[in-house]
Formats: structure tokens, sequence, C-alpha cells
């Protein structure tokens, strides 16, 4: 009986580790200072496609922003509940990255390749957003709310 009940309790632990190993999730976003809290964003799995929605906006100035930037049919939509990732997929070769789809700044309408990485065994995580080559952009280390 100790035996199952060790066995149940480490099939439940590699889980809950597989599960903080992909980007699904509410992660908390912090600016580029690496200080200031900026929204909470959640990630969603669609069959394999991680697309994310700005849950909530920590500035109460900013809480009736809206995409007045964007190009696409985001363009003049609230900012909050806003789809600012979209069509990210497990990595070919690396499965510890997720890539291939875009993410979209808010503030200057435009949207990026995106790449995410889980890091600190899940609870953060890597997103950079960049033009042509991973090496040219900038990446915000999110943290994992739940």
């Amino acid at each position: 009986m100790k035996t199952i009940l060790i066995a149940l309790a480490l099939a439940g632990a590699s889980l809950a580790a597989a599960a903080q190993s992909t980007p699904a999730g509410l992660w908390k976003t912090i600016d580029d200072d690496g200080r200031t809290e900026k929204s909470l964003v959640r990630i969603t799995d669609t069959g394999g496609v991680f697309s994310a929605k700005v849950e909530k906006i920590f500035d109460p100035a900013k809480q009736d922003a809206r995409c007045e930037k964007c190009s696409d049919e985001r363009k003049d939509q609230p900012v909050l509940g806003l789809t600012i990732v979209r069509g990210v997929k497990a990595h070919a070769d690396d499965k510890a990255l997720w890539d291939g789809g875009e993410i979209l700044d808010p503030n200057n309408g435009k949207t990026y390749k995106v790449r995410m990485k889980p890091v600190d065994g899940g609870r953060k995580l890597e997103v950079r957003g960049y033009v042509g080559a991973p090496l040219l952009g900038r990446t915000q280390t999110w943290i994992r709310v739940e």
C-alpha cells in the first residue's frame, strides 16, 4: 500500500513538473527595466498551438487603452482582452523552446516573431520578440502566477 501511495505521489509530481515546463498558464509580465509589473497574460494551449491574451493591466491609467497603432483586425481594440501572442508551437528540434508564432507590442502596434522558453523550473518564462534572427530583438522575463 505504501509503495502505491509513493508511486502516485511521484506520478503527480511529474505531471505537475511537465505542466510547469510549458508556457501555458497565467503570467505576470515585467517591463524591459526588469522591475515594473505591467499586466497579467494567460497563455493557452489549443491542440499544441499557444496563444495569449491580456487579462489584467496594472496601471490604472491604461485600463481603457486601445491598440490604436495596430494594423490588423486588432486595430482600435481594447488592450484588455487582446490576443498578443498567437501561432506558437513547440520547436521541432528543441522541446524546451516554443516559437513559430508572433507577439504584438500593443504600444507601437508592431508584431514580432516570438520565442518562449520556460526557465527556473517553469516558474519564469523568457519571452523574446525579434525581427529576422533571434539575435535581433529583446527579451522579457515573465513570472508564473498559476
